[in-house]
């Protein structure tokens, strides 16, 4: 399975988790957001698409000059999955928002969107992220949970690998 991953990240968490499921998944291409060409998307059995949440919800900065061209990107019939990473401590009432403004263009692009997350084990008031009771992609709190992110990246690579059989 072809895999692109998209991210964007300021403070380095998003790269870096970026890195990990690349590594996971194998044979996956890694892009940061600023130089993916939407346009003419490369050829991919799944894209994966994550970044970090700023200030009260924000995109990472990236993202947020990228994010009309992600929501006019040739999607339809392509799956897609996402992941973010925040801080449910300091930012419990955004906590990674972020992952549903990309969830939002995905699905306006046309996407299939797979990997939902389960809500148990985060402590937070309210995030745009959660859809149906779950949250729409992989979270990631390396602030405060950092010694479950290894685990939680293996799980969801393996949900994912499962979803696309």
């Amino acid at each position: 399975m072809k895999t692109v991953i998209v991210y964007g990240s300021t403070l380095g968490n998003s790269k870096l988790t970026a890195e990990r499921i690349a590594f996971t998944l194998g044979n996956a291409e890694l892009f940061e957001v600023n130089r993916f060409p939407f346009g003419s998307l490369p050829e991919a059995d799944l894209y994966i698409f994550g970044g970090s949440t700023w200030g009260l919800g924000e995109l990472q900065d990236d993202w947020g000059v990228k994010i009309d061209d992600l929501q006019s990107a040739a999607l339809t019939g392509k799956k897609v999955a996402l992941f973010g990473t925040g801080d449910q401590n300091s930012y419990s009432d955004t906590f990674c928002d972020a992952v549903g403004t990309l969830y939002d263009a995905a699905i306006s692009a046309g996407a299939t969107v797979i990997g939902p997350w389960e809500r148990s084990g985060y402590d937070f008031s309210e995030s745009k992220a959660v859809r149906f009771g779950r949250f729409v992609g992989l979270i990631i709190d390396e602030e405060n949970q950092y010694d479950l992110s290894s685990e939680r990246i293996a799980a969801w690579c393996t949900q994912i690998l499962e979803e696309m059989n």
